[in-house]
């Protein structure tokens, strides 16, 4: 899949690629928690990621890989926000 962005109540929260449709139900699930944070209240939903979110998920996989990582094994990160 290509990179995705995980929104709280229409706000992004996170950008991340999963392999598969699944992939990305287990993270929302799993990850409801962290997600929500503050908001327990909230609606989790996602879209494909935007050039801006794109772009910051690109310099995550850069670092990631610069760190020694393969980019199978990078998954994601937090938007600031």
């Amino acid at each position: 899949m290509l990179p995705t962005t995980i929104l709280i109540d229409d706000a992004p929260r996170c950008v991340v690629r999963p392999t598969d449709s699944k992939d990305l139900n287990r993270f929302i699930r799993n990850g409801k928690a962290f997600l929500l944070a503050e908001r327990a209240d909230g609606k989790i939903t996602h879209r494909p990621a935007n050039e801006s979110e794109l772009g910051h998920w690109r310099n995550g996989l850069a670092l990631h890989e610069a760190w020694g990582g393969s980019e199978d094994d990078f998954f994601g990160l937090p938007l600031p926000g």
